[in-house]
């Protein structure tokens, strides 16, 4: 019997694992991507891959913290002022839930999600030919203030009452653990179960791994439209022509609402660019990989470099680089890291990550459609869920339940 078709659209960190996991329970795969393998949001984030990241994006105070910094071009959370109704739609949900209830329901869901993605990336980490720098150090999160040391603390109990692995140091312990820290420590949280890699080997590899496996990955090929018939897509309109279709999968990252239109679906995902400079590492620079609390940005070696990674922009499809916004990461990572803002930069990168409005993604067939899967709107967690993501997708593609209850990532949800 001939393998049954998938076509995946999107060939960042979900795509290529939803490519992955198809091919491997015997789909016959085909990935779409406008442009190269790992060319978006996969490529130069802060590669981490974090079940301590079990609290959403929408949380209690963060709506009033966002106001503040929201029309402050170098503060952590950016929105550039336009009138955009999609935009003020999206933040009217955020704000609504920004809620303990919502917090409550959406945590045990995404400690599940990063727990399981976490064993499958082990299991990754053994494939012969893939060598991404996988380590299961922890990671540190550091803060100056002891108002900011307060809120990490808060933080680290909701976690800890959730059954994840937490310390909570004082500044001595702190560098203890990592000694590199400058002299303004209020604390730092320890957060022992995560892990880090270097995203773009891991997606770039995994991409070369499931070509030898058959999959036929289709680079600088943009979908155009689609065909349908009844409740189900027949065919994909590209670049370079039509597919037929079986299964479509849609992982393009902050790009899936203006694909999804095409299909009459409209997805509440706003793209917020983020900013990394990646410089070269010093030789008594960090160990482990750190999360600046009041910077709300990331610091992470791999190999000889080391990538400050943070922000979020609000500013539509746009990929221009604000060189102030870019200065304020380096000079944040100066304030933890004593020289940091001095150190040979490598590379200075963007991309857009694609966000809803409650900080969960969407996983799911949307009402309408047979033969469609969502997989989009990862935000920060779209490396660290991506492998538990792909799974979902072969196992919804199957018609088969998923030991987690994933029913609070249904696209349906937003109405």
């Amino acid at each position: 019997m001939a393998a049954r078709p998938a076509l995946v659209i999107g060939g960042g960190v979900i795509g290529v694992c939803a490519a992955y996991y198809l091919a491997r329970e015997g789909w016959a795969v085909t990935l779409l991507e406008k442009g190269e393998i790992c060319s978006g949001s996969s490529y130069g984030n802060a590669g981490l891959v974090v079940p301590s990241h079990s609290v959403p994006l929408a949380a209690p105070g963060v709506w009033q913290k966002g106001l503040r910094w929201m029309l402050d071009p170098e503060s952590p959370f950016y929105i550039r002022p336009r009138l955009d109704w999609e935009l003020i739609r999206w933040l009217w949900r955020f704000r609504g839930a920004c809620t303990e209830t919502h917090v409550a329901r959406a945590l045990p869901l995404l400690r599940d999600l990063g727990y399981a993605s976490l064993a499958l990336y082990r299991d990754l980490a053994k494939l012969e030919g893939l060598d991404f720098g996988f380590q299961e150090n922890g990671v540190l999160a550091v803060y100056q203030t002891e108002t900011g040391f307060a809120e990490g603390r808060h933080e680290a109990e909701l976690l800890a009452e959730a059954g994840i692995g937490v310390r909570v140091l004082d500044p001595t312990a702190a560098r203890r653990v990592e000694p590199c820290l400058g002299p303004d420590l209020a604390g730092a949280v320890l957060f022992e179960p995560d892990a880090q890699l270097v995203p773009d080997r891991f997606v770039i590899g995994l991409a070369r791994l499931v070509e030898r496996m058959g999959v036929d990955v289709r680079r600088w090929t943009e979908v155009l439209g689609f065909r349908t018939e009844d409740r189900r897509v027949a065919a994909v309109e590209t670049t370079r022509g039509d597919l037929e279709a079986g299964e479509v999968v849609l992982a393009a990252g902050a790009w899936s609402p203006g694909v999804a239109r095409d299909l009459g679906l409209r997805l509440p995902v706003q793209p917020a660019k983020g900013y990394s400079v990646t410089c070269r590492r010093p030789v008594h620079g960090p160990r482990l990989p750190l999360l600046l609390g009041e910077a709300r940005m990331a610091v992470t070696p791999m190999a000889d470099t080391l990538r400050l990674a943070g922000t979020l922009e609000l500013a539509g499809l746009d990929l221009s680089i604000n060189r102030r916004r870019v200065a304020a990461v380096v000079r944040a990572a100066g304030r933890f890291l004593p020289g940091a803002e001095r150190l040979p930069v490598v590379e200075i990168w963007r991309g857009l990550r694609p966000c809803t409005p409650d900080g969960l993604p969407v996983v799911g067939r949307p009402p309408g459609f047979d033969n469609v899967i969502l997989a989009t709107g990862h935000a920060m967690i779209g490396m660290s869920l991506g492998p538990i993501t792909g799974k979902l997708v072969a196992q919804l593609a199957a018609g088969e339940s998923s030991p987690i209850d994933v029913g609070p990532l249904r696209p349906e949800r937003f109405g």
